[in-house]
Formats: structure tokens, sequence, C-alpha cells
């Protein structure tokens, strides 16, 4: 929670073509909550940076190497976020979340943070119903990590099926009902 008295919800972003629906999800988030964005790098390739910090009004985080302070910002975060959603969460974020693989400043939050964390999952069908990435699933839900969706339909790669980001309105109620 944060001074003013508002829930702080960690905004974890990956490279997916659906990281446009969480520059919408940012936006209604902050209109209730204090949101702290954290990219991949491979986020920023869909979505720059300001664009996030512009919606949450806070600095993004991009980097492990961009702290002026002591202590590490993804510690420090860790201890002050209520929750943690990724959107759009990939393949690759969700085989790191859930083997706790911490090359980055958004998996090396994940390592550190130990509350309400929910994943939306975006990508292609095939990936999603792949033999590892339901394993990864499989363990991250044992460890108490929420999934919203993934939703059936139309993917940005011409595919149909399961795989798609749910709609960030969706996503939005999703979170609201469990803070």
């Amino acid at each position: 929670m944060t001074g003013d008295g508002k829930k702080l919800i960690v905004l974890g972003v990956t490279g997916g073509i659906a990281a446009y629906k969480a520059a919408d999800l940012c936006s209604k988030l902050a209109k209730v909550y204090e949101v702290q964005v954290i990219m991949t790098e491979n986020a920023q390739k869909f979505v720059t940076p300001l664009t996030f910090q512009t919606l949450s009004r806070r600095p993004v985080i991009t980097s492990l190497w961009e702290t002026a302070e002591w202590r590490p910002r993804h510690v420090e975060l860790a201890d002050e976020a209520d929750c943690f959603v990724c959107a759009p969460a990939t393949a690759n974020f969700l085989a790191k979340y859930a083997h706790g693989i911490a090359d980055d400043a958004l998996t090396t939050f994940c390592a550190t943070y130990h509350g309400l964390s929910v994943v939306a999952p975006a990508m292609n069908p095939k990936m999603w119903s792949q033999t590892a990435c339901m394993e990864n699933v499989n363990t991250l839900k044992l460890r108490g990590v929420q999934f919203a969706g993934p939703a059936c339909g139309h993917v940005a790669c011409g595919a149909d099926g399961a795989g798609r980001m749910m709609e960030a309105a969706e996503i939005f109620d999703i979170l609201s009902r469990m803070l």
C-alpha cells in the first residue's frame, strides 16, 4: 500500500503483440490504484515505456541497473506491492516464472514477491497447448498464481483457439474482485 492509502499494483508487461492491451489495463487500474509498471526488453519493442509512464504517472522499471538508491528497487517494490499482475504473460515469461529464473527486472521482482499474483496469458494457441507450457501453468497454479484466461478466439498471427489475452476490462474486474 502506498503512503496515500491506495493499493499498489505491479503490472508486468512482456513481449507479445497483446502488450497494447496492457496500456488499456494500466489506464483502468490507475484510476483506482497506484500502478508500477515493469517492462521486459521485448515488451518495449511493442509499446514504449513512455506510454505506461504517462498512464501510470510513475517511471517505468525496465532494468535492474537503473537505481539511485542503496536498496534494490525490485526488493523494495516486492515489500510494498499489494498485487502483481502480468499482462500479457508470454510462454517465455511463464516458463521463467515457474522455474524461478530471475534474469531481468520483471522476473527478479517475481523471485522476491510473495503476494497475490495474477497472470493473463497471451500466445499462439499451439504454444498455449504445448506440454511444457501446460506443465509451467500447473506449477504456477500449485503455487497459488491465479490465471485470467486465456480467452479463445482469433489471435494476431491468424490462428484461432485458446491463447488470446483477455480484454483489459475483464482483467480489471477480476483484479477488483480479488482486492
